[in-house]
């Protein structure tokens, strides 16, 4: 549509010269009929037309169709439109800079004809006039069309890098993911390869102490199938551990060590409280795991983004449902974000969620953070 608006444009400007156009148009038409000069025109508008349909390919054709027409009948619409162009697409220096010497010199062409024909009466007006047309159908044009080129380049820039911020945002999400569910499964590898060890423990000593042969036969099986299971859980963990270089089999943290983290935050300047609510009663591991985590990576956004704002720390143990809220007030002076992916609480989501549990993390009224996890105990008791 653009193409199209412009090929009309420049078709009507063939027939808006300057001033009735230059020397050389005016010896050529004196003394012919009127029709020519609208030929002529006619003749350039429809080659104007067909060089501005060309531009998807080149635009060259239309910046030579503009100085033609000019240098034939003033059409001065063609010239700024080949300026404008000349400066929009052309990328190479030396050529954008010819292009502006060529057409200011096509500007400044009729008046030296009009000079070498003998008009030094008006050699004053002429050239006054003349680079008037130059600073206003060549330069100003030119101007434009730079101004376009630049709008255009810092448009494009921002939209790859807003595109490859996306990317690397859902990479980096991903990325979060795969690391929590590869700590999950370290984690649930780690909690069943335990009672699996105490199940072959107890099958091969009931299949000693056994008196029936059916018992021990039985105890047998369960030994061989446990030690099976075992083999199946160490392939399994060991393609997580060739995965993710960071993958260790180190015993997990629970909420048994969530004294010593919260310790370490308060040496760090962080006033931290811990509160307790409820009747504390046995976790299943991973819940206990997935509570610590969740402390964890809510002080450090505290260390993060908060400074030495105060912050609370709640463990409510509530009908079945263990409630984990960590809260920080609004930092008390300004505080410089440290360096970070910002992909904790994805991971942490995902971490929560796949207990069957639902996260929360968002600011407060008061200026403060609240993250926020409750993990349902009933099923997994």
């Amino acid at each position: 549509m653009q193409v199209v608006l412009l090929a009309a444009v420049a078709a009507a400007g063939t027939f808006v010269p300057v001033s009735g156009g230059p020397i050389p148009y005016q010896l050529a038409v004196s003394g012919a009929p009127p029709i020519f000069g609208v030929l002529l025109a006619a003749v350039l508008a429809a080659a104007s037309v067909t060089c501005v349909l060309l531009l998807p390919r080149t635009p060259w054709p239309t910046i030579v169709a503009g100085l033609v027409s000019w240098l034939l009948i003033s059409a001065w619409v063609p010239l700024c439109v080949s300026s404008y162009l000349a400066a929009r697409t052309i990328r190479e220096q030396r050529r954008l800079i010819g292009c502006f010497a060529v057409a200011s010199a096509a500007v400044l062409l009729p008046t030296a004809i009009g000079l070498a024909f003998g008009r030094a009466g008006l050699a004053l007006v002429d050239m006054l006039a003349a680079l008037g047309g130059v600073g206003l159908f060549v330069a100003l044009p030119f101007v434009l069309g730079l101004w376009n080129r630049s709008r255009h380049d810092v448009l494009d820039g921002l939209r790859e890098r807003s595109t490859q911020l996306e990317r690397e945002q859902a990479a980096r999400a991903e990325q979060a993911r795969m690391q929590e569910r590869a700590r999950i499964a370290r984690d649930m590898h780690d909690v069943v390869a335990h009672r699996v060890s105490l199940m072959v423990l107890h099958a091969g000593a009931l299949e000693v102490n056994a008196a029936d042969p059916g018992t021990a036969a039985t105890a047998e099986l369960i030994r061989t199938t446990g030690r099976e299971a075992l083999a199946q859980l160490r392939d399994s963990i060991g393609v997580l551990k060739s995965a993710t270089s960071d993958t260790h089999l180190g015993p997990q943290p629970t909420l048994v060590d969530l004294d010593g983290l919260l310790d370490r935050s308060r040496e760090a300047g962080i006033p931290v409280h811990r509160h307790d609510e409820g009747t504390p009663q046995p976790l299943p591991t991973l819940v206990e795991q997935a509570a610590y985590r969740v402390v964890q990576e809510a002080l450090t956004n505290v260390h993060k983004h908060a400074g030495t704002a105060r912050t609370d720390v709640e463990l409510r143990y509530v009908d079945s449902v263990l409630e984990v809220d960590v809260i920080n007030e609004a930092p008390r002076a300004p505080v410089e974000p440290l360096p970070g992916s910002g992909m904790g609480l994805v991971g942490l989501r995902e971490r929560v969620e796949l207990l069957d549990g639902s996260f929360a993390a968002e600011p407060r009224a008061d200026g403060g953070f609240a993250v926020s996890a409750r993990f349902p105990l009933e099923e997994r008791a």
